[in-house]
């Protein structure tokens, strides 16, 4: 168990320097829509994606929690929200697909706004 959350941490901790140092090269692009997480989002479905799909093929079970758990969670947490989105939708499952999605997304604004509002 130690050796796993060694794994998760290392690659946290990559994910989140990557994150910013990505946010820090978009900022310029524009002051008016956050480009720098929406790529950031973006390629982190992709690789959580690739990932998902090299799963069977790799050898080292330490190696896939460093990578996805880890980096990709680290990177971005939007990455594991599609992750699940996608194997709600693979299993047929439509109804639990919806509502985490649309509860997730509406829900998550929602306690942003409720949470700034505490604090204002």
């Amino acid at each position: 168990m130690v050796k796993e959350i060694i794994f998760v941490g290392l690659g946290s901790c990559a994910g989140g320097i990557g994150r910013y140092l990505l946010t820090l090269l978009m900022k310029g692009a524009s002051a008016h829509f956050p480009w720098g997480t929406m790529i950031v989002n973006i390629l982190g479905c992709l690789l959580i994606g690739m990932l998902m799909a090299l799963c069977d093929k790799m050898p080292n079970g330490h190696l896939h929690l460093m990578l996805t758990v880890g980096f990709c969670g680290g990177f971005t947490t939007f990455s594991t929200f599609s992750k699940e989105c996608l194997n709600l939708l693979q299993i047929g499952n439509y109804t639990a697909f919806a509502l985490y999605a649309l509860g997730s997304l509406v829900i998550g604004i929602a306690a942003v706004a409720l949470g700034f509002a505490i604090v204002k």
